[in-house]
């Protein structure tokens, strides 16, 4: 099984990841899309419901997109469409998240936390890249 997703969010260098209630590792927001809607729209829905902000439009950018196993769903992978951009309001904890953090994009390679594989294996990657 593939799950198709919309994530992300960088501000001044740090990533912003969550934790989902019953979960263990850090992703990004974001998630399914609904019939008809664009992965940005995706995108500001998600961050709608899970964190009670948005993003700017200006200056939205696809970072890209990428596969990697599913961190919560044995067996499933997870195929994400990317984006770069800055959020339009405060962050606060809704929905279906228990935790968020900023995670420093050009920090440790290891951080202490555990992140999904998307995250760990593509995004940061290629976020430092971009950084860098």
């Amino acid at each position: 099984m593939i799950s198709v997703v919309s994530a992300a969010i960088v501000r001044d260098g740090a990533l912003l990841v969550v934790r989902k209630r019953g979960t263990d590792s850090f992703m990004l927001p974001g998630g399914k899309g609904e019939p008809g809607e664009t992965e940005a729209e995706t995108l500001q829905r998600e961050l709608r419901e899970e964190l009670g902000c948005g993003l700017h439009s200006d200056g939205l950018a696809l970072l890209g997109h990428f596969e990697a196993p599913a961190a919560n769903e044995p067996g499933c992978l997870v195929r994400a469409a990317i984006y770069r951009g800055d959020l339009d309001g405060v962050p606060v904890i809704a929905a279906e998240i228990a935790e968020m953090l900023w995670l420093d994009v050009e920090g440790e390679e290891d951080p202490p936390i555990r992140l999904a594989p998307l995250l760990n294996r593509h995004v940061l990657p290629a976020l430092r890249d971009v950084v860098a």
